[in-house]
């Protein structure tokens, strides 16, 4: 039963209506009010986090997320099987866009798991890769988030082409894209459970190293001599060496040290794998 308010508790939800009693005018108005919610322990940081991220995509384009068309992995429709399944093991992705001969010319999306089949029939040399494809989802650079994302759920796809004002192909997006805008970052297989770990060897010889890591710590770690007056993490001096963003899979050397990129978006890297070189 909920306590009135004459000098009893409050709930939870008297305390958020008392905080919009005056009505917000913008989306700024609301952030304060959330973060005055938080301050009070009317809702908890994470909560806080995902309300920030749900207004923030309402105000983004699907051009601020997308992955650009250099660091698209794709397959061409006329390759052969054996030439383009390393390249799906590899990428460790589940959707493809395949394309034709044509520039910015999309078939269809390949899913991974329609090559499933092909382990138990023994007529591959027969396959037909435009015989699996699925319908492509085109949608331009400026559609807001939030309108994606809504049509992500009523269709049921999780990946859309991107096409520039002149229909040229300018990248692609996933609904994994749009959902990190709002709850943060996806974990994977790849990702580490301890919240103070930084850095875990996995195998002798293979460490894992998230890269936020803080160069001072890599360097202690490693025995390294990186400079970290211009870099605070060991992600930025990747990023660095790279001269851009790097794609998952991706390796580059750095010293005595190869540095993998093991979990990352078009935006950012999260995860490292370093090994000797």
């Amino acid at each position: 039963m909920s306590e009135d308010r004459s000098g009893q508790h409050k709930s939870w939800l008297d305390k958020l209506t008392d905080l919009f009693s005056d009505d917000p005018q913008s989306r700024q108005d609301i952030k304060v009010i959330l973060r005055e919610a938080a301050e009070r322990s009317i809702v908890d940081s994470d909560t806080l986090n995902i309300l920030e991220g749900a207004l923030q995509v309402s105000e983004m384009q699907v051009r601020d997320i997308m992955i650009p068309r250099s660091q698209m992995v794709s397959i061409n429709v006329d390759a052969p099987l054996k030439e383009y399944l390393p390249q799906i093991i590899e990428s460790a992705h589940s959707r493809f866009p395949v394309m034709g001969d044509a520039q910015d010319e999309v078939l269809g999306i390949m899913l991974a798991k329609d090559l499933l089949p092909l382990i138990i029939n023994e007529d591959r040399d027969n396959f037909r890769l435009k015989e699996i494809l699925r319908p492509t989802t085109f949608v331009p650079e400026s559609k807001r988030l939030n309108v994606l994302l809504r049509e992500f759920r009523a269709t049921r796809n999780h990946m859309a082409v991107v096409v520039d004002e002149f229909g040229g192909v300018a990248g692609l997006v996933t609904i994994e894209d749009v959902l990190e805008q709002i709850v943060g970052e996806i974990e994977d297989e790849h990702d580490f459970d301890e919240e103070d770990s930084m850095i875990k060897e996995v195998e002798d010889g293979v460490t894992m190293v998230k890269a936020l890591t803080p160069v001072g710590d890599f360097n202690e770690h490693f025995g390294a001599r990186f400079i970290d007056s211009d870099f605070d993490t060991i992600g930025g001096i990747v990023i660095h060496h790279f001269g851009r963003v790097p794609e998952c899979n991706e390796s580059i050397r750095i010293e005595q040290w190869i540095f993998k990129v093991v979990n990352g978006t078009s935006r950012q890297i999260n995860l490292l794998e370093v090994t000797p070189a």
